[in-house]
């Protein structure tokens, strides 16, 4: 009887929360799935048919456009790019990011300045500071060899294949800089003081006390960081297109910029489904396996 009465007490108390949960969860979730899972959905079903986004009847090929991609060397070109674009940005920028948060937070004047220079680009649209860039790498270098006489300014970093890879890796990097910098300075704000006292009363010298002690803990900060720039290297587009167009020839051009080329350049919106499907796995793929690995680098520290 007791048990009863306390279930009794306890069901208005759950179907409240429920209600509070509906109310202010409830519309979020509706334009999610609104807006990304019914058009994820849609361009699953798509990736089976051949189709140019016209027809009203769609041809159904079943996986021919996944067979499709194996045999497709502008995609497997898109590919190796995407891997080494996201590769180098990832390791140098996280590598940067740290090396200027730590310099930031060890300085006793000017970190206000520093901080809010160093972020200012994230701000910036990315197709912006794509045309930005390029037009410095062509209008304004051009200026400064004709009065310095420097090769650097006289190099094709954008007409040459090997150089326009080196330039997206480095304009993304100056552009996402801050934002990993800032969230970096917040971990290096929560580590105790205390260890790195105790660690330097043991005779741990700046380095050691860094990796013995500040890198562990701020690894939940690494882990986001990771994810977040993994991520949008992966699915890079809007720097890119403004900045170099894929070019010269398809040396840049990432794995989504294909797809939009195959989509609405060549009107096969069935064959470009099926490649947002592969990048969708990609991306998940590797994400889940990075935040797993990290977050268990977490609980040891």
């Amino acid at each position: 009887m007791e048990q009863t009465a306390r279930s009794k007490v306890r069901l208005p108390h759950f179907f409240a929360k429920l209600l509070e949960m509906v109310i202010f969860v409830g519309p979020a979730m509706i334009a999610i799935a609104t807006f990304v899972g019914v058009p994820f959905l849609m361009c699953i079903y798509y990736s089976f048919f051949k189709w140019n986004g016209i027809d009203k009847n769609p041809t159904f090929i079943g996986i021919e456009n996944y067979i499709r991609l194996f045999t497709d060397d502008i995609f497997k070109g898109a590919l190796n790019y995407t891997f080494v674009y996201c590769i180098s940005v990832v390791i140098i920028v996280n590598a940067i990011a740290i090396l200027f948060a730590v310099l930031i937070e060890e300085i006793s004047f000017g970190k206000s300045f520093f901080r809010t220079a160093f972020y200012i680009p994230n701000v910036i649209s990315l197709i912006v500071i794509g045309f930005v860039w390029k037009f410095i790498f062509g209008r304004v270098f051009s200026g400064l060899y004709d009065l310095t006489g420097s090769g650097v300014f006289d190099i094709s970093w954008l007409g040459d294949p090997h150089w326009a890879v080196i330039t997206t890796v480095f304009v993304t990097i100056w552009q996402s800089l801050g934002f990993y910098m800032i969230i970096y300075i917040a971990g290096l704000q929560t580590v105790p003081p205390e260890l790195n006292e105790a660690a330097s009363l043991d005779g741990a010298n700046a380095v050691k006390r860094f990796f013995a002690v500040t890198l562990p803990m701020i690894m939940p900060a690494i882990t986001f960081c990771l994810f977040h720039s993994i991520s949008s290297t992966l699915k890079m587009f809007e720097l890119i297109f403004s900045l170099t167009g894929g070019g010269p020839g398809t040396s840049t051009t990432p794995v989504a910029l294909d797809i939009y080329n195959t989509a609405f350049s060549n009107n096969m919106l069935g064959y470009g489904s099926a490649k947002s499907v592969v990048l969708f796995f990609i991306v998940a793929l590797i994400t889940v396996v990075q935040i797993s690995y990290f977050k268990g680098k977490e609980v040891q520290s």
